[in-house]
């Protein structure tokens, strides 16, 4: 078939149109696939990012469908997400209330266009919000009518974990408000006063002390008034030390003295710094730790006065085993430079000083000794040693340690001591021989009755056994024993009244007694003047006569009055002393000494023994010519009466004892070899019923005769 040319034409143009039109829907199908590409790529885009959002919508249409993202239903604990929001609670999602909420919030939003925000969560057993539920926040509004008409876009937010850690904060808030509550309790309860300061050292806070320390009414008027409790010291006001305080970031104490109420009293005053926050500060009374302290120094500085008047030396060490002190008998013992020099030094330097000055015992290891003496301040108990010296002086040393690790060490010099005791027992030893060479018997007593001291004679006289004088018998037991030795044992209770009468009522006492054997012993307790009494017993057999056997005497005599040496008889006085002096005349002519007789125109007489009496009054006029000198010795007798006749004499000797052993020594061997004489005198006096006294000194002695 042949085609006109204008078929052909026409032909060509209309597949030139096919053509471009074909080429036209290729290109436009090209761009709408890559149109679609791009949509899809937003749309899986958009969906990722929802994926991943902290935020999910939700979209609520008019008649209560829902329509959203299948992570909500993990959100709120669903299998998948239901169509209406009206299932979005029951046993699972949303808790009853926190729907009934949602509901309400959604339908005003819808209406109204007004946009919400709730928190809502899981539901638990029944309906009821889960304890450990997730957390979910809620925020809606009225959606674009190009998204869908009449409905309400819900955004959920999972802030479950932002809700845990405010949970957490809000518990440590509330613990943290707990804590600082009970702090500002204790605080205010506080018996010290206590402040804060702010920044700018303005006082912010005080407790009720500080309002009572400052008198205000209450904390309020004190930090309105700006009331500071700590006067100015030396014009620095108390701002001040908090600002250096804040300044250093170190704390500031001070002590002043501040007025509390109406009472001085003095404080210590800290002002901490609390960075940021303010200065807090404190005031502790310290008044009576003062007071304390005040009396402790005096106490210390009382006894370093006190022990400084002491013989003996005392240096007391810290716990540091330094010298804390040292009176002056301690330096002078140890031959220590001045106090200032010692202060704080240790023990084993003083221990070398000692040791150069020579006032230590001589060691061949030093050291080792050193390290000996330091253990004192470990010991359990107080040390003592004795410490001789190279130049003979001997130390007594008493180390005591003290609960606080330091050490009291005690110096006492002894050689005077020592040597005194020596000399006591050299003169112990001296008068135990003496009093055995006497011929009397003697005895001490104590107060108590036992007996302290006795020579050999004592027990011989009696016929005591030894076995009675192993340990010191008492007066009760020795007289009961010497009662078995006496022709009449009732007479045994007039020495042990004699004894007592000596010890006890201090006066002396006498008597006589007799043994089976004829003997005659005529005994005498005196007071000593330690306290002791002395018993004297002497054998004056032969100068005594027997008692008549058709009439003996009564008890009583032969017991407080003692028989006479022979019948009474009426002595006349003055003819018997004349007597006596010429007997002696050749005596005193030998040894060129005067001798001066005076008497009373009626001396009188007395009736008694005129052997005793005249053997008496000779054995004393002997012993006065012996003691008074050769050559200018002068004796005199005097005779006084008549109605107590009383007969004195007098030498001009350097002084006579009788027969007290302890004094024989200091009067020579001269005067020694008449005490026995002189005691026999005196026994036959009293015997006779006189008495004797004897006043020894330097100017002489004087012998006083009393007759009855």
């Amino acid at each position: 078939m042949q085609l006109s040319p204008t078929a052909l034409v026409l032909l060509g143009l209309l597949l030139a149109a096919w053509t471009g039109a074909a080429a036209w829907l290729a290109l436009s199908a090209r761009t709408r696939e890559g149109q679609a590409k791009g949509a899809r790529l937003s749309a899986l885009r958009l969906a990722r990012m929802i994926d991943t959002a902290p935020a999910l919508p939700l979209l609520v249409r008019a008649d209560g469908r829902i329509e959203g993202h299948e992570r909500l239903a993990a959100w709120l604990g669903l299998e998948r997400l239901p169509d209406f929001l009206s299932e979005l609670g029951g046993e699972h999602g949303l808790a009853r209330a926190d729907l009934d909420a949602l509901t309400q919030a959604v339908r005003r939003s819808q209406k109204t266009a007004a946009p919400f925000e709730l928190a809502v969560g899981w539901a638990g057993e029944g309906g009821q919000a889960h304890t450990s539920a997730r957390s979910l926040a809620v925020r809606g509004q009225r959606a674009d009518p190009a998204i869908a008409p009449n409905a309400a876009l819900v955004w959920w937010f999972d802030f479950s974990e932002s809700e845990a850690e405010l949970a957490a904060l809000r518990e440590e808030a509330a613990s943290a408000t707990g804590d600082f509550a009970a702090l500002v309790g204790l605080i205010e309860s506080a018996p010290m006063p206590i402040w804060l300061r702010g920044a700018d050292l303005r006082l912010q806070m005080v407790n009720r002390a500080y309002v009572a320390a400052v008198g205000a009414s209450n904390s309020g008027e004190v930090i309105e008034r700006q009331l500071e409790l700590v006067e100015p010291i030396e014009g620095h006001a108390a701002g001040q030390f908090a600002a250096r305080a804040l300044q250093t970031g170190e704390p500031v104490e001070r002590v002043v003295q501040a007025t509390l109420g109406r009472q001085r009293v003095a404080l210590k005053v800290s002002d901490l710094p609390l960075g940021a926050a303010g200065i807090a500060g404190y005031a502790v009374d310290i008044e009576e730790q003062e007071r304390r302290n005040r009396t402790l120094r005096a106490f210390r500085s009382a006894q370093r006065a006190l022990l400084d008047q002491l013989s003996l030396g005392i240096a007391r060490f810290d716990r540091e085993r330094q010298l804390d002190f040292a009176n002056d008998p301690f330096r002078r013992i140890f031959k220590l430079p001045p106090a200032p020099e010692l202060e704080a030094l240790p023990f084993d330097r003083l221990l070398d000083q000692m040791r150069d000055a020579g006032r230590l015992p001589e060691r061949r290891d030093f050291p080792e000794w050193r390290a000996e003496l330091a253990e004192w301040f470990t010991a359990d108990e107080p040390v003592r040693v004795d410490w001789p010296l190279s130049d003979g002086v001997h130390l007594k040393i008493i180390a005591h340690p003290l609960p606080d690790g330091g050490l009291v060490l005690a110096a006492e010099d002894r050689t005077e001591q020592l040597a005194l005791a020596a000399t006591r027992d050299m003169l112990l030893r001296t008068r135990t021989a003496m009093i055995d060479s006497l011929s009397e018997a003697l005895a001490v007593f104590a107060p108590d009755g036992r007996m302290q001291l006795w020579n050999r004679r004592f027990p011989e006289i009696f016929a005591l056994p030894d076995a009675l004088f192993e340990q010191p018998p008492r007066i009760d037991a020795l007289v009961e024993e010497i009662g078995r030795r006496l022709a009449r044992p009732e007479q045994r209770k007039a020495i042990g009244e004699a004894v007592r009468s000596a010890t006890l009522d201090r006066m002396q006492h006498g008597g006589q007694v007799q043994l089976p054997d004829g003997r005659v012993l005529v005994f005498t307790a005196l007071p000593l003047p330690d306290g002791n009494g002395l018993l004297t017993v002497l054998d004056i057999t032969g100068a005594a006569l027997p008692t008549h056997q058709s009439k003996p005497p009564a008890p009583e005599v032969a017991e407080e009055e003692p028989t006479p040496a022979d019948e009474p008889e009426p002595v006349e006085l003055l003819p018997l002393l004349t007597a006596i002096a010429h007997e002696r005349e050749a005596l005193l002519d030998d040894r060129n000494q005067a001798l001066e007789l005076r008497a009373a125109r009626n001396a009188g007489s007395v009736t008694t023994s005129r052997r005793g009496l005249a053997e008496a009054l000779g054995i004393l006029l002997d012993a006065a010519i012996a003691n008074a000198p050769q050559g200018t010795g002068r004796i005199q007798v005097a005779l006084n009466g008549p109605k107590k006749p009383r007969i004195i004499i007098t030498d001009n000797g350097r002084g006579t004892t009788e027969q007290l052993p302890l004094a024989l020594a200091s009067s020579g061997a001269r005067n020694g070899a008449h005490a026995s004489e002189i005691a026999r005198a005196r026994r036959l006096l009293e015997a006779l019923g006189g008495r004797l006294e004897l006043v020894a000194g330097e100017g002489g002695t004087t012998a006083s005769i009393t007759l009855p």
